[in-house]
C-alpha cells in the first residue's frame, strides 16, 4: 500500500480545504493511504463532516503549525513539532511515501533538505512548474510544459543544469506521458555560446554526452509558444519566470474587467470573445495538475498553490500517489546513472 502524507494545516484557506480534498482523493485511491498531520482534534471535527474512505485515511497529531507569511529558517527552528516537519519526518522514516504541502513553500523545503536524503548523483534538488504553451504533448494532448529549477535553490553549476535536465525528462515521461520531451537550456540567445558559463557548459554537455531530446538554447519568448517540453534554469532564473507567467495571466483577465467596464462596444466584442476566453481559461487552470514537484531526494515533495482548495489538493495527493506507483525516484536514479556510464564512455 502506498501512504501520501499531507500537510493538513498549511495553505491560505486552513485546514479545512486541504482535509476535504484528502477526503475526496481516498475515493479514488484505492490501494493507498493519506496520512494527515497536523492538530488532530482539529482534524478530526472536519473529516467527519466529509465522505471519504475511512479505512484509508488516518490523522498523525502535530502540535503546531508555521505561517504562509513566517521566515522559514527561524519557524522551523523555533517549532520542531510544526506539522510540515512532522510530515517530512514521517517520510524520512519509512512511514509515508511521499508529502504533499500547500503551505510556507521554504519551510517544505528546508524541512525535506534536512531530513531526506538526495539520489547519490544529485548535488542539488530542483523543483519544477508546469506552465501553458501554444503546443499540445504526449498521450494526453497536454498543453503544459515543465520549468525547472523555480526555486528550490538560487544557482545551478553546469552539472546541476545537465541533472535538471534529466530530471525533467524523466518526469515528463512518466507523468506527462511524453516519450520523447524537447529539452531545452533557457538562456539569452538561441545560438550555442549565448548565456552565462553554466549554460555554455550544460550546453557543450548535453550536446555531446547525452541522449535526451536536447533542443539546445531557448529564449524567454519561447516558453509560451512551446518549443521545447522541459526548460531547464537556475533556479533564481526560473523563479522569476514562474512569477512572471502568473502574473500574465492574471493581467490579462484583470484587462478584460477593465474593458468591460469601460465602453460598449468592447463589452460586445468581449461577450462575443466569452466562450474562447473560457476555454483560455481552462487550457491554463493549473488546478488540474495537481503541484510542482521537488525533484532530487529518494522521497517526494508535492508543493502545490497557497491558494489550492479541496479539488486541488485531491489532485495534488492523486500526483503523488501517481509518482510513487510509477517509481519516479528511482528512474531518475536509473537514468542519471546511465548518463554518467555513457559520458564515461565517451570520454
Amino acid at each position: 500500500m502506498r501512504r501520501i502524507v499531507v500537510d493538513a494545516m498549511g495553505g491560505d484557506h486552513g485546514a479545512e480545504e486541504i482535509i476535504r480534498g484528502a477526503a475526496q482523493a481516498s475515493l479514488s485511491l484505492a490501494r493507498s493511504e493519506i496520512i494527515l498531520v497536523g492538530d488532530a482534534a482539529r482534524i478530526g471535527k472536519h473529516l467527519i463532516e466529509c465522505r471519504q474512505d475511512g479505512g484509508r485515511v488516518r490523522v498523525h497529531h502535530a502540535g503546531e503549525t508555521i505561517h504562509m507569511d513566517e521566515a522559514p529558517l527561524e519557524a522551523i527552528t523555533a517549532r520542531p513539532d510544526a506539522s510540515i516537519i512532522v510530515a517530512a519526518d514521517l517520510v524520512a522514516k519509512g512511514e509515508g511515501d511521499a508529502l504533499v504541502t500547500a503551505g510556507n513553500v521554504g519551510a517544505g523545503l528546508l524541512a525535506c533538505a534536512r531530513r531526506w536524503t538526495r539520489l547519490p548523483t544529485v548535488e542539488r534538488a530542483a523543483m519544477a512548474s508546469v506552465f501553458p504553451t501554444e503546443l499540445r504533448r504526449g498521450e494526453t494532448n497536454d498543453p503544459f510544459a515543465l520549468l525547472l529549477d523555480v526555486g528550490a535553490s538560487a544557482d545551478a553549476s553546469a552539472a546541476d543544469l545537465v541533472c535538471f535536465a534529466h530530471m525533467g525528462a524523466t518526469y515528463a515521461r512518466l507523468i506527462s506521458k511524453n516519450e520523447r520531451p524537447r529539452v531545452a537550456l533557457l538562456s539569452s540567445g538561441n545560438e550555442t555560446g549565448k548565456g552565462p558559463p553554466a549554460v555554455v557548459e550544460a550546453h557543450q554537455i548535453l550536446s555531446t554526452h547525452s541522449h535526451l531530446n536536447f533542443v539546445g538554447n531557448i529564449q524567454g519568448i519561447d516558453i509560451p509558444r512551446g518549443v521545447a517540453d522541459v526548460v531547464v534554469c537556475s533556479g533564481y532564473v526560473g523563479n522569476v519566470v514562474n512569477k512572471m507567467l502568473e502574473g500574465v495571466s492574471e493581467t490579462v483577465v484583470n484587462m478584460a474587467r477593465y474593458a468591460y467596464k469601460e465602453k460598449l462596444l468592447w463589452r460586445a466584442a468581449l461577450k462575443a470573445l466569452s466562450s474562447g476566453l473560457e476555454r483560455l481559461k481552462d487550457v491554463t487552470d493549473w488546478k488540474p495538475y495537481g503541484g510542482a514537484p521537488l525533484l532530487g531526494f529518494e522521497h517526494l515533495l508535492i508543493q502545490t498553490h497557497a491558494h489550492a482548495k479541496s479539488p486541488a489538493i485531491a489532485n495534488a495527493i492523486r500526483l503523488a500517489d501517481k509518482c510513487v506507483r510509477l517509481e519516479l525516484n528511482g528512474k531518475i536514479q536509473q537514468g542519471l546513472e546511465d548518463f554518467e556510464l555513457h559520458r564515461a564512455d565517451s570520454d
